[in-house]
């Protein structure tokens, strides 16, 4: 290992990994140091998202969704069966498979960019100087032109309820279950609650999530969060708003969970609980005391445009520089702060990330909400189409669900799209890069969609801005 690099990244989660790669591709001479160990005290790649979050949770996804469809839905395209096994640990193998494939795949895009990887910590001591103490306990001071700190993030634990991963959870925890809790509840009714409390509910789990705030899910269109608790709450996920957890004790190798609403107390016991009310930056003892890295009262990285921070030479992207806490929004900044290094002139654009929640129905969006268009005193129009009026959702027995478009009243381009439904995860990507491209409703009005596709929905609620969808009925105007 050299002394010397043009850049050390610290960190190499998705901001991280595809920082250190675009960077050695323009040339640089790139080390990237992280201290991410799995289970099995393996070094890997990857950090939080192909680790302990994004892709397990995923296949996780995948297979309990398998395994409730075989269970029901299966039957009514003529395929029975005399019994339906679950096995949990062919389960978890395959989703540790997924996981050592994708990191695994990491250490090899280094290796074809020449990156050089060290598995350890490091601290930044002064502009250009870094600290780093390998997983062997060696220490050393290195020296770089640049060095961008992409530490990613970490669960946030609550006093109440502090995570011991064996009653008491935290995102990985969650994942590892070895079997089936008769009965889970969950704090936190976001992203990552909701989806580990789906995982669980299919394989047969009664599930109960305790969200403090009033309303689900307010960071999406009310619409689709309506639809969303609608379609859950019907799926058998009890989804308790403005339950505030106030304390948790062990008891009998139980969780005895208590918590107000409504100004009464109640008290609920569970096998398992998972806490996932958020994350926070890691950046704790990244930065030595004196390095002159400014942080927020929150603990994000101060940056400006261009990604630095107040220490010369010392830039910031990912979770550790603030919302929205997601790895492609990380991935992206990567890319930019290693082309603004090469002297280019790279594009980021904030108001186009896409967000998605993987439960099924999925919910995705990108853009503005209604209500935000609304504070903002935005005149617009809408089209909403439901997927029972989609011919291939309905060959695929998924009709649940609806795509919203909403567009500039006078401009007519496009503001926000909200889906929920089959595989949204996927349509919203032809929104992205429309938005991009600031294309109006018509646009994708005038667009030849495939027949029959899950797609059309987008087609003919871009027809419905304008009042004029073909296959399902205009709303009446008012008179």
């Amino acid at each position: 290992m050299s002394s010397s690099y043009d850049v050390i990244v610290i960190g190499a989660g998705p901001a991280g990994y595809v920082s250190a790669i675009r960077a050695a591709q323009l040339g640089m001479n790139t080390l990237c140091v992280d201290n991410w160990l799995t289970k099995g005290d393996r070094p890997s790649l990857g950090g939080t998202c192909l680790n302990a979050g994004c892709i397990p949770s995923k296949a996780l996804l995948e297979s309990s969704e398998l395994y409730e469809r075989a269970q029901g839905e299966f039957s009514q395209h003529g395929l029975s069966f005399d019994k339906v096994e679950l096995d949990i640990d062919q389960m978890q193998k395959r989703k540790a498979g997924v996981v050592g494939e994708l990191t695994g795949g990491i250490a090899g895009l280094f290796k074809a960019n020449g990156v050089e990887s060290l598995a350890g910590t490091a601290q930044v001591i002064d502009s250009g100087k870094v600290h780093v103490k390998t997983q062997d306990g060696e220490e050393q001071e290195l020296t770089a032109d640049h060095v961008i700190i992409a530490a990613g993030s970490v669960p946030v634990e609550l006093d109440i309820a502090p995570f011991d991963n064996e009653y008491i959870l935290d995102s990985w925890g969650a994942l590892d279950m070895e079997a089936v809790p008769e009965k889970l509840g969950v704090i936190g009714a976001g992203y990552i609650g909701v989806e580990l409390g789906s995982v669980w509910s299919r394989l047969g789990a009664e599930v109960t999530i305790l969200e403090a705030v009033d309303e689900f899910m307010p960071i999406a269109d009310r619409d689709i969060a309506k639809e969303a608790l609608k379609t859950f709450r019907k799926q058998g996920l009890n989804v308790e708003l403005s339950a505030r957890v106030t304390a948790t004790r062990i008891e009998d190798d139980k969780v005895v969970v208590e918590y107000t609403k409504n100004d009464e107390t109640h008290t609920e016991t569970f096998d398992r609980l998972i806490v996932a009310v958020g994350r926070r930056p890691n950046t704790k003892n990244i930065c030595a005391k004196d390095a002159r890295v400014e942080l927020d009262d929150k603990g994000f990285i101060d940056v400006d445009e261009a990604y630095r921070t107040s220490l010369p030479g010392v830039y910031a992207v990912g979770d550790v520089i603030g919302n929205p806490m997601l790895a492609h929004k990380g991935m992206e900044e990567g890319v930019v702060v290693a082309e603004l290094l090469d002297g280019q002139k790279p594009h980021m654009n904030y108001d186009v990330i896409p967000s998605v929640v993987y439960t099924a129905p999925e919910l995705a969006w990108v853009g503005k909400s209604e209500a935000q268009l609304k504070s903002a005193g935005v005149d617009y129009r809408v089209g909403q189409i439901p997927f029972a009026s989609n011919g291939r959702a309905k060959a695929m027995a998924h009709q649940g669900g609806f795509v919203k478009m909403i567009a500039d009243a006078n401009t007519d381009e496009i503001l926000g799209v909200h889906m929920i439904g089959p595989y949204v995860s996927e349509m919203i990507q032809e929104i992205v890069v429309a938005m991009e491209y600031k294309a109006a409703s018509e646009d994708i009005a005038r667009i030849i969609h495939g027949h029959p596709t899950l797609g059309e929905a987008v087609h003919e609620a871009a027809l419905a801005v304008s009042g004029r969808p073909i296959h399902f009925p205009p709303k009446k105007k008012k008179k």
